[in-house]
């Protein structure tokens, strides 16, 4: 059948028929060997063995591995403008922010919006549906920033939590980040509930949410964090920040405000479950065990923590505890990639490393990770999993390229034979991939666009 007899808009019944494999991470018991059938955004029906179901179209998926679409719970998707930049290689995390925050002050409305349309066009390209993105540098030329993305994420057509980020303390102050991109406490505030009210929206179906988000415990004062969780508290939005990624913000925090980072937190009233952390890498027992009780969430991004050298996130550990594990590519100047597949794949072989090849026991926990955990972490009990009532975001693979020849298991081979672009992906029903392709979309155009802006920011910092 044809492309263009794929796609199906509407109340029309798509039948996604016969998959090779049908990977569920919350309804595995149930049989739908003959697929899904999807109908007005949702899944409205799991196709048993033996069934024929009512359906207007059909797309045969017999050589394809259905999952739900993945979820990427942390990302900085203005850094695709700085990729491999060469004075922040083969640095840890604060002399590499030391080098970079000179360049990303100079950035200009057209190329938050350019960014953003790369970075989820790529992530759209992996079997990516919902992104969040934590964008925290803001100058004169970029107070609309996040509207900015809300546009740039519409065209693309993905869903998106953009989280306002924010940064207060300033090198003048005793932080880390130039003051040339710090805000005031009083206008981070201002603008956080003018984006709630405009811009976010709580439904379950929602294409576009707000979070709010101070960046870090070293670029924000207590009182910032303290004021950010009880106007979101207020609000009924969710609380994001990178937290315990390296061992210099643990002795930061120490040496500045006399506490460890996990204890600031939760003076600030942020120990909840309506907060993720980025990271979460340096932890002492006790403190996995608080983040549990408190019902907090991680967010993994193991290509970042390796490629900075910011250690291991115990991923084992933290699950084994009930902590709620999400998967992150994180931004593109510390991953270099927007490739949520390939991040599965960096997941499973960290873990392995670290804990064993038995302690995190397939492919499947990490699959896991990067659907219903993202979903979970966001509050989205809709998103994540395949079943009837579910929120219609997939992702179809397509194993017949050279690099899965002779695999035996189809979704093993997804992730251990190094997948990296979806066949077909559907956000809310409609088909934004079709055979390896973004619809509508010329991207020779965007990659030229984005790589002359990216020269131009590069050449205002030289």
């Amino acid at each position: 059948m044809s492309d263009a007899n794929v796609i199906a808009p509407g109340l029309e019944r798509l039948w996604i028929r016969d998959p090779l494999v049908l990977f569920d991470p919350v309804h595995e018991e149930q049989d739908a060997s003959r697929g899904l059938v999807v109908a007005g955004g949702r899944i409205v029906e799991r196709v048993a063995a033996g069934s024929t179901p009512r359906c207007d179209r059909i797309l045969d998926a017999g050589d394809l591995v259905l999952l739900p679409g993945l979820i990427n719970t942390h990302h900085h998707f203005y850094q695709t403008l700085t990729r491999a930049f060469r004075h922040a290689l083969d640095k840890p995390l604060f002399p590499w922010l030391q080098s970079l925050y000179p360049v990303w002050q100079g950035l200009t409305p057209s190329m938050i919006e350019v960014s953003t349309e790369v970075a989820l066009t790529e992530l759209l390209l992996s079997g990516c549906t919902t992104s969040v993105d934590h964008h925290y540098v803001f100058n004169q030329q970029i107070p609309d920033a996040i509207d900015r993305q809300c546009v740039a994420a519409e065209r693309v057509g993905i869903r998106v939590v953009l989280t306002r980020g924010s940064m207060c303390l300033g090198q003048s102050a005793g932080g880390l980040p130039p003051d040339s991109v710090v805000e005031t406490h009083d206008a981070i505030l201002r603008d956080s509930e003018r984006l709630i009210n405009s811009r976010h929206d709580p439904g379950e179906a929602a294409l576009c949410q707000i979070a709010l988000a101070p960046c870090s415990p070293f670029s924000v004062t207590p009182e910032l964090m303290r004021d950010t969780a009880v106007l979101a508290s207020q609000t009924g939005t969710l609380l994001h920040t990178h937290l315990a990624e390296t061992m210099d913000e643990n002795r930061f925090c120490e040496e500045k405000f006399g506490r460890r980072p996990l204890d600031l937190l939760e003076e600030a009233g942020w120990l909840g479950g309506a907060t993720w952390l980025a990271h979460g890498i340096h932890f002492r027992p006790d403190e996995i065990s608080r983040l549990a009780a408190a019902g907090t969430a991680i967010s993994h991004c193991p290509s970042s923590n390796m490629i900075l050298g910011s250690g291991i996130c115990a991923v084992a550990e933290l699950e084994a505890a009930g902590v709620v594990v999400g998967l992150g590519v994180d931004g593109s100047a510390s991953n270099d990639a927007s490739n949520l597949v390939q991040e599965a794949r960096q997941a499973l072989l960290l873990a392995r490393l670290n804990s064993g090849s038995t302690t995190m026991a397939s492919h499947r926990d990490v699959l896991r990770m990067a659907t219903v955990a993202g979903a979970r972490l966001l509050h989205r009990p809709q998103l994540g999993h395949l079943g009837v009532g579910a929120l219609a975001d997939l992702a179809l693979f397509d194993l017949n390229e050279l690099r899965f020849s002779g695999s035996d298991d189809p979704l093993a081979a997804l992730l251990l034979c190094g997948a990296y672009r979806a066949r077909h992906v559907m956000v809310a029903g409609e088909w934004r991939v079709v055979d390896g392709e973004i619809r509508d979309r010329d991207i020779a155009e965007l990659g030229s666009r984005h790589r002359q802006l990216a020269r131009a920011l590069l050449l205002a910092n030289s």
